[in-house]
């Protein structure tokens, strides 16, 4: 049975957290030990004191290393948590002292990085001078994994590919629009009318089957009453892709709009005239679940939202006229 609150409250130092996360990093004792400056019988007697704080087992020994089991993993995850939590306040009590200024780390999705996460951070430098910040770049379940672990304070992506979504707070704000890609060498790159069974027997770059973009690709095929290309190259890796359409004249690949327009403003690639008719899922801001948001985070919550509001104006403008 797990120890009651008091008892692990009671009995828990940061340290101890610290060297939960080393544990899993190095997966042996040995080499934990050096890196927290301890000797192996100090970390061992260590490792045994958290055990008993918490009354269950954390890690599984064997002649390979030490790594976490269940209750561990859970245990490790509360413990990144937080300590960037403590990260957070030591850097936001030194913006106090400063008089601005703390940290952020976020991460986007690709689509997110062209479309409002660079700059939504441009404005937020200009009010906050002072602020160190971090972007991450990924995909949306590598995000929330992140998010999860605490090394993240906001994303800008999906939350369904999380296996428990509940663990979020999301608030849907942008409605990402996709467009297929050829590089300029490609057979049909300039051509005025393009069908996608044109495009079947191209070498296709795909995102992963776990992520929402490479469902709509699917779907297009589907409804097409076409095979799904049989040997494509997956990556999640935009800048990936982006090499493959310079390098092979017969990549294809679907990507959102906004990278497009990136990709085809530096002639790296070119848009086919190809309606993609499936919609792609909307994407949002995303925190944990009751997460306390800094200073820097709301200010910059609130910019996205505002950037988000002005492109749906647009677009509404747009398709209107």
């Amino acid at each position: 049975m797990i120890s009651s609150l008091s008892s692990i409250t009671s009995r828990l130092r940061f340290r101890q957290l610290a060297l939960l996360v080393s544990l899993e990093e190095h997966g042996s004792l040995h080499r934990a030990a050096e890196h927290l400056g301890m000797t192996q019988p100090g970390l061992t007697k260590a490792l045994h004191e958290i055990e008993a704080t918490f009354g269950m087992e954390l890690f599984v020994r064997s002649p390979k290393g030490i790594v976490p089991n269940d209750l561990g993993r859970c245990a490790i995850r509360y413990a990144r948590l937080i300590g960037s939590d403590l990260s957070h306040l030591r850097h936001e009590m030194q913006g106090v002292l400063r008089g601005s200024g703390g940290r952020l780390a976020v991460g986007a999705i690709t689509g997110a990085m062209h479309e409002v996460l660079v700059g939504a951070l441009t404005l937020l430098r200009a009010e906050q001078p002072a602020l160190s910040i971090e972007v991450r770049e990924g995909t949306s379940l590598e995000l929330l994994n992140l998010l999860n672990e605490g090394r993240l304070d906001v994303a800008l992506c999906r939350t369904s590919v999380a296996p428990q979504p509940a663990q979020f707070d999301c608030e849907i704000l942008i409605q990402e629009k996709v467009a297929i890609a050829v590089g300029p060498a490609h057979r049909l790159a300039k051509a005025r009318r393009v069908s996608l069974e044109q495009l079947v027997s191209s070498h296709w770059i795909v995102y992963p089957d776990n992520m929402p973009i490479r469902k709509v690709l699917e779907r297009e095929f589907r409804e097409a009453g076409l095979p799904f290309p049989a040997y494509p190259t997956e990556t999640a890796s935009t800048f990936g892709t982006i090499l493959f359409l310079q390098q092979d004249p017969q990549a294809v690949a679907l990507m959102a709009s906004t990278t497009m327009d990136f990709c085809v403003e530096r002639g790296i690639a070119c848009r086919l005239p190809l309606a993609i008719a499936s919609r792609h899922e909307d994407y949002g801001v995303v925190t944990r679940r009751g997460a306390a948001l800094s200073m820097a985070t709301r200010m910059l919550v609130e910019i996205v939202r505002q950037q988000a509001e002005r492109q749906a104006r647009s677009d509404s403008l747009l398709s209107s006229g």
